[in-house]
């Protein structure tokens, strides 16, 4: 037979185009419209509809950059319209969108005009029901368009000026469509529906398989059929030519698919946050309506903070999804305040994420979310899998992995094992996306994608348009439809995650098993992009730590009153700011700048609550006590506690050395030659130097920073060939401020200032660097380095409620790919019997390699820290400006040194006037036993809440006990509820504990 395949594809693709999509609507007319302009920021519905409306022209251009319009539309459905069998009503509203994008331009939401919202405008969901409008014939009602401007520019990655409202300018970047009356033919969109799936599929099957040719013959009847010239009138003739093959059964071994309705709206990312809440009140409302006309339509939600935010400022929609989640259509998944970061969230702000976002859910919807759903996020901290457990969830979501450039992870469906030996049931979706439109594309790639196939059968799809996209359409549930039984294609059931992870659990019980984090080779500049935000994240942290346990310490000891609702309020907008997009840096300007006034407000509220709370502790007195909120002893203050601190030593002393400075306080000596590098650091104790011989520390690095793409996000390792080491200095000087030695380095990192202040304080075993920087360079990378003489095969990194080894050396494609890896509070790399611990203040980001020394056979371990970035994309001004970070390198230090050195760094000595100490709520007897949060409980019942992981990565045994009248302790979970710990036996008021290496453990002190 000749080959006329082309013929009939290129034949049946103009048909589709010219044709058939045409005659979905073969009737309109143009509605009327008036608008009125809100003069700056969005404002609510009832108060836009009293406004003076003035006639609008149709076509007209509108929409300076983050500007509203409001619509009116008017008019009278022609007689006659609508009332076929298979006709309907409904109003088509085109804003002037891109049918390239489904999200990530301009938006609009209907409204009736009593207030209430219909559904959302999108560029590819551009009708609203007449029937939606409870008007009759009547047409009258409002749009609310949004001009977000398209900051995605086709994925160029150009600088921009329009991520921030000072930037953008005022020109016009939308010209409105057609918007009119439109009378919608049943029978020819279904037809429109079997054709999209049927090609769709076809053109994913083997050419040799008889079931393509099948596909194409049906095609190519139903075009034979059909009246181009009354599409129509023979719709149901060609819907007639192809039931024959839609009805032909899949496969027995066919892959099964649960699709899920989802849309992906980041909270902030190309536009700022208040425009998220609309996003999510348009995509919200389209949900809703869509399963009020198909009862199967099941949606997953994430984010208990979007939920928050309709619940407040859109009570009438809230109150629809409420009866949607009582009717399992609406289903919460993820259990999370926002689908955070974890590389970079602290411990107690990831346990934070858990119990806000699950209590939100309970409280409001009666459920529990038994998944945590992160499909966007960049890499999983290996502290994950406990967290997870330890909030009462079990399986867990992402699909971001496999966006990996080198290496592709071996399963699909598999137990992931954390630090502490948790293993959590987990699942990447094998479509490798999670705005999927069940193509056939998509659906054969999910099948011939997954990995475990012969063992498992079942895998996950999330579908409809997320970022504005307004959700599933019911073009994707035509398609799930057609696709739940159909020859050549995986079977699509729809359904929730978790009937998703139930079914995938039961038949794959045999799992394999990944260990450690899940790293994503890809993103690492997000471990460093705008040092402002990860420094309010940082200080934010330690803040809150610091106000509950003063607050919760003055509840018990002078009957303070707890602000509970006010520190709820303040984590939860510390949570927020944890967003994947946000902490990360990889959002516009205007994001970012209102993360700043975010971090400084947190700052005033805490700094104001802890002095409260102290003052109300300590009572009014002119006595100097030092409040410890570290876990662990400082200047004569047990942790916890405060009491008059006691002077740590002699002061350090500064010596002249060749043009350079030795720093030595008895404890350790440091050696600052004349460039300002540190060219030796010894510990008395030891006396061994831990710098390289000819090698130094303190070694700032200016590398060129100009990724393939995603600029805020990525450092490519091409960086390393691009480097000037800053060894001139301006000035070289010498401080004496207090009881510190302090060296004064100045110089210049290309244009910017830079100055260094080395100190050594007394009795202090580790060196302090703090690095101020007026920032003005241009995609650059800057490093701060410290060669050691170290043979580390690993290097320990700070994570949640732990840390985490990663190797030195690249044996294999695996480790190459981790050339940039994420810290907390410290580093650490040793040998057998020696080691250095490197802390910072903000700094995530940094890089350890090894060499060996042809002159005396000894390895150099190379620490480096990234200290700032300037990427150009998203924020063309990223990182810009002053900044300060302080680093300090210890040497001889032992892990648990690392731990210590980490808190001493991060929760700055606390002063203040008082009468009297107060001491500590408990106390424990092992300091391998790290209590990273003490608060009350979370009910009101007064109970001290005690947070507790052995840190070591060691077994480790103590005592946690109450120093207050406890009438007993049991162990909880993340959310305050009962549940069994192992290695915990209860004494009374104390708790003796025998942990697993890096075991968290929630304790309730019953008062």
């Amino acid at each position: 037979m000749h080959d006329d395949r082309r013929l009939t594809e290129v034949r049946l693709d103009r048909f589709v185009r010219e044709r058939l999509a045409p005659a979905v609507y073969p009737r309109s007319v143009p509605l009327t419209l008036s608008s009125w302009d809100v003069p700056d920021e969005p404002v609510p519905a009832l108060e836009a509809l009293r406004q003076e409306f003035t006639p609008q022209e149709h076509g007209a251009a509108w929409g300076r950059p983050w500007s509203t319009k409001w619509l009116r539309l008017e008019g009278q459905v022609p007689d006659g319209w609508g009332t076929a069998a298979d006709t309907s009503v409904e109003i088509i509203v085109d804003l002037g969108f891109s049918s390239d994008l489904p999200g990530f331009q301009c938006e609009g939401i209907a409204w009736r005009p009593d207030g209430t919202i219909i559904k959302a405008i999108s560029p590819r969901n551009q009708y609203v029901p007449l029937k939606l409008l409870g008007s009759g014939m009547a047409v009258d009602f409002y749009v609310e368009a949004a001009a977000n401007p398209d900051l995605s520019q086709g994925w160029t990655f150009a600088a921009t000026p329009y991520g921030d409202k000072a930037t953008s300018g005022d020109e016009p970047k939308y010209r409105l469509g057609r918007i009119a009356i439109a009378e919608l033919h049943q029978t020819v969109w279904e037809l429109h529906q079997d054709v999209w799936t049927l090609s769709g599929l076809m053109h994913e099957l083997p050419m040799e398989l008889p079931r393509r040719h099948e596909i194409l013959r049906a095609l190519e009847r139903m075009l034979d059929v059909m009246d181009p010239e009354d599409v129509p009138g023979t719709a149901a003739a060609g819907r007639e030519a192809l039931a024959g093959v839609l009805a032909r059964p899949a496969y027995a071994s066919a892959h099964h698919l649960t699709a899920t309705g989802h849309a992906h709206i980041d909270s902030a990312w190309l536009w700022p946050v208040r425009e998220t809440i609309r996003k999510c009140a348009r995509t919200f409302s389209n949900v809703v309506a869509l399963m009020d006309e198909d009862p199967g339509f099941v949606f997953s939600c994430s984010s208990a903070q979007q939920l928050a935010w309709i619940k407040e400022l859109y009570p009438e929609l809230f109150g629809r999804i409420r009866e949607k989640v009582k009717t399992g259509q609406f289903i919460p998944v993820g259990g999370m305040w926002v689908e955070s970061d974890t590389n970079m969230p602290g411990g107690e702000a990831m346990a934070r994420q858990f119990l806000e976002g699950k209590s939100f859910f309970l409280a409001e919807f009666g459920v529990e979310c038994e998944e945590a759903w992160l499909p966007d996020t960049f890499g999983y901290s290996a502290a994950m899998p406990q967290i997870v457990k330890a909030a009462g969830s079990k399986w867990f979501l992402t699909q971001k992995i496999s966006w990996n450039q080198v290496n592709r992870m071996p399963h699909h469906t598999f137990n992931w094992e954390g630090i502490d030996g948790t293993r959590l049931f987990t699942h990447f979706p094998p479509v490798d996306s999670y705005n999927s439109e069940l193509s056939g594309r998509e659906l054969a790639h999910a099948e011939r994608n997954y990995r475990d196939h012969g063992r498992g059968t079942t895998s996950l799809v999330p579908f409809g348009y997320g970022d504005g996209g307004g959700g599933p359409t019911r073009e994707m549930l035509a398609a799930a439809r057609r696709t739940a039984d159909l020859e050549g294609s995986p079977r699509v059931e729809l359904g929730s995650a978790a009937s998703f992870f139930a079914r995938a659990q039961a038949e794959y019980e045999t799992l394999p098993v990944w260990v450690g984090e899940l790293y994503l080779e890809l993103h690492r500049g997000t471990y460093t992009t705008q040092a402002k935000t990860k420094l309010g994240n940082r200080r934010s942290e330690h803040l809150l730590r610091e106000a509950e346990l003063w607050c919760a310490t003055a509840a018990v000891r002078a009957g303070y009153s707890y602000p509970a609702a006010e520190l709820k309020r303040l984590w939860r907008l510390v949570l927020l700011q944890q967003f994947h997009d946000i902490l990360p840096g990889s959002s516009i300007a205007w994001v970012h700048q209102d993360a700043e006034r975010n971090y400084a407000a947190v700052g005033k509220q805490l700094e104001a609550i802890i002095a409260d709370a102290a003052g109300a502790l300590l009572g009014s007195g002119d006595s100097d006590f030092l409040l410890n909120a570290a876990p662990h002893g400082r200047h004569g203050v047990a942790a916890l506690a405060a009491a008059e601190p006691v002077p740590a030593g002699e002061p350090g002393l500064v010596t002249d050395a060749a043009g350079g400075y030795i720093l030595d306080n008895g404890v350790i000596r440091a050696v600052i030659n004349a460039d300002g590098l540190l060219v030796s650091l010894a510990d008395h104790a030891s006396g061994r130097d831990a710098i390289a011989p000819g090698q130094f520390g303190n070694l700032l690095e200016l590398h060129r920073d100009t990724p393939n793409e995603w600029d805020a996000w990525d450092i490519d390792a091409f960086y390393r060939r691009n480097v000037v080491e800053l060894t001139g200095v301006r000035s070289l000087s010498v401080e004496h401020p207090g009881r510190d030695a302090v060296v004064v380095v100045e110089r210049l990192a290309g244009t910017s200032a830079v100055t260094q202040r080395i100190s050594l304080g007394p009795g202090a075993e580790s060196l302090t660097i703090t690095t101020a920087v007026d920032w003005q360079e241009r995609e650059k990378l800057l490093k701060l380095g410290f060669a050691l003489d170290v043979r580390a095969d690993r290097s320990a990194a700070e994570t949640q409620f732990g840390h985490v080894f990663r190797p030195t050396h690249l044996n294999t494609s695996w480790e190459a790919a981790k050339f940039e890896i994420c810290a907390h509070r410290w580093i650490h790399v040793a040998e057998p019997g020696y080691g250095v611990a490197i802390s910072n203040s903000s700094t995530y980001g940094h890089d350890v390699t090894r060499t060996i020394r042809e002159d005396d056979g000894g390895t150099t371990t190379t620490v480096r820290l990234s200290l700032l970035r300037a990427p150009k994309f998203p924020d063309p001004g990223a990182d810009r400006g002053r900044h300060e970070l302080t680093v300090t390198i210890r040497p001889g230090a032992s892990i648990a040194d690392a731990v210590q050195e980490g808190y001493r760094t991060n929760l700055a000595p606390r002063v203040v006037k008082g009468a009297h100490g107060a001491l500590p709520l408990v106390t424990v007897s092992n300091p391998a036993l790290v209590v990273e949060a003490v608060k009350l409980a979370e009910d009101g019942s007064g109970d001290v809440i005690v947070r507790v992981y052995e840190s070591l990565g060691e077994r480790s045994a103590g005592v946690v006990a109450a120093n207050f009248d406890a009438s007993g302790v049991r162990t909880v979970d993340l959310l305050e509820r009962p549940a069994a710990a192992a290695g915990v036996t209860p004494h009374g008021d104390s708790a003796e504990l025998a942990l697993r290496p890096f075991q968290l453990v929630t304790l309730r002190f019953v008062r």
